[in-house]
């Protein structure tokens, strides 16, 4: 009779490649988010699959597990991005306050989009590495 072991958790350096290549932080394997080509809405690249049918683990802990996700980790790489762009735009060829807000801003929240499933990725790796939810077995 084949006993069901749970992986053992990764180390925090495998978690982050896993997390970045959006697969499931526990095993590794199954996708995290539906493929690029099957993307058809927003919200299909906005929300993560239910869990990992490979080895079970559950992506969304509860509501609104992935709000530090988009506030934290999504919203400040965009917002360092954009402040570095700025800064060396001004540095470089000494634009005016409007050209740079000109140049900034408009790509800001498609960069906020195409980073959100890498965010809610990171996320769920870290989240997983510091409290793992998996059942021991005893």
């Amino acid at each position: 009779m084949a006993v069901n072991v749970p992986p053992r958790s990764p180390s925090f350096g495998i978690a982050l490649r896993r997390a970045l290549r959006l697969r499931c932080p526990l095993c590794g394997i199954s996708p995290v988010f539906i493929s690029f080509r099957r993307v058809r809405s927003l919200d299909d690249w906005l929300h993560p699959l239910d869990g990992c049918p490979r080895c079970g683990y559950a992506y969304e802990r509860e509501e609104g597990y992935f709000l530090l996700a988009i506030w934290g980790l999504n919203f400040g790489v965009v917002s360092v991005l954009s402040l570095s762009t700025a800064w060396l735009l001004d540095a470089l060829f000494g634009l005016t306050v409007w050209q740079v807000i000109l140049c900034v801003v408009p790509p800001m929240p498609l960069i906020s989009v195409g980073l959100a499933r890498h965010a809610k990725s990171l996320w769920l790796a870290i989240d997983h590495y510091f409290d793992p939810h998996v059942k021991a077995n005893r």
